[in-house]
């Protein structure tokens, strides 16, 4: 008689699925029934294997519906700037921009102080959900100050130009120096969950706000960024070119 798979066997069963792309982001997984039926086992063993995975990041499960495949967690900033640099696009294969929102608004309490103005200052703001493979990735909105806006006018407009960030060091003349970055986790509002697609009443997001520097000194972003899910972390990255690396 063929040995009963215990939890870890299960998960690994469904891990190898997932990373050879059988079970792709946005698929619905097995139900508990479904997979207690087909290894012959517990509920309780599935479940142990289910939570193995969630805990891995492969899988999520939203209130009210089955377990999913979960989307790869959004490219790293130093990444999209090393892609962007190699080939003129920080949007990875797959991936599509939507603007929501562009306009003139007042620097609030979150932003003020990373953009060094004062609260009510008017800056520009560009919000944008990104997707990959048709499914909302982030909500990310990009906060710009004044002197930025007078060499990049192209940001006043509702209008994707692949790289706002890039566009505007370029045309300041200064490359961009690091990053900070500081996550934290909260409830997600109203207009957040319609753009990202979630439906529960209450839904706990990873919000990162990011505040990019020039090699001057002087930010040319702060950029507040929202995707389902909760974690807390805070880490700066260089963002200078790392002498000796290959350009290929």
């Amino acid at each position: 008689m063929a040995k009963t798979p215990g939890s870890a066997e299960i998960a690994a069963y469904y891990r190898r699925q997932i990373q050879d792309g059988t079970l792709r982001p946005g698929d619905e997984m097995p139900s508990y029934r479904e997979a207690t039926d087909h290894f012959g086992v517990a509920h309780t063993t599935v479940n142990r294997a289910f939570r193995a995975l969630k805990m891995e990041g492969l899988v999520l499960t939203r209130p009210g519906s089955k377990t999913i495949v979960a989307t790869p967690a959004s490219t790293s900033i130093g990444s999209r700037v090393s892609m962007h640099a190699a080939t003129g696009s920080a949007l990875e294969a797959g991936e599509s921009s939507r603007i929501l929102e562009c306009g003139t608004v007042g620097a609030d309490a979150l932003v003020a102080p990373r953009l060094e103005v004062d609260p009510g200052t008017p800056v520009q703001v560009r919000r944008r959900v990104v997707s990959r493979g048709g499914t909302p990735v982030h909500l990310s909105s990009s906060y710009y100050p004044a002197y930025v806006i007078a060499v990049t006018p192209e940001l006043k407009e509702p209008v994707s130009t692949g790289a706002s960030r890039e566009l505007a060091a370029s045309r300041l003349g200064v490359a961009q120096d690091q990053v900070l970055e500081e996550v934290t986790s909260r409830l997600a509002t109203e207009p957040e969950k319609q753009a990202l697609g979630l439906t529960a009443d209450a839904v706990v997001v990873t919000q990162v706000v990011r505040t990019v520097t020039l090699e001057d000194g002087r930010v040319v972003e702060v950029a507040v960024k929202v995707a389902e899910g909760s974690t807390i972390l805070r880490w700066t990255t260089s963002l200078r070119p790392q002498e000796g690396a290959d350009s290929a």
